[in-house]
């Protein structure tokens, strides 16, 4: 069997620090505003995930309380 090389994993939120380092005056105006939209969606990607584990741990809270009752 062969073994391929594996690429070690990048640590979470590595690509997000990467993104904050960059130098924006490189960009010009369309690529700053193509950014922000793309920022915006992340935004509202990671809201939505947020929102789905608060339900979950409000749920868990929930059926673990009737336990206690």
């Amino acid at each position: 069997m062969l073994d391929e090389p594996v690429e070690p994993r990048r640590a979470r939120g590595a690509a997000l620090v990467e993104v904050m380092r960059e130098d924006l005056e490189l960009f010009g105006l369309d690529e700053l505003e193509s950014r922000i939209e793309r920022l915006q969606e992340e935004i509202a990607r990671t809201r939505g995930q947020l929102d789905r584990k608060r339900a979950g741990r409000a749920a868990a809270d929930a059926l673990f309380r009737l336990g206690k009752d």
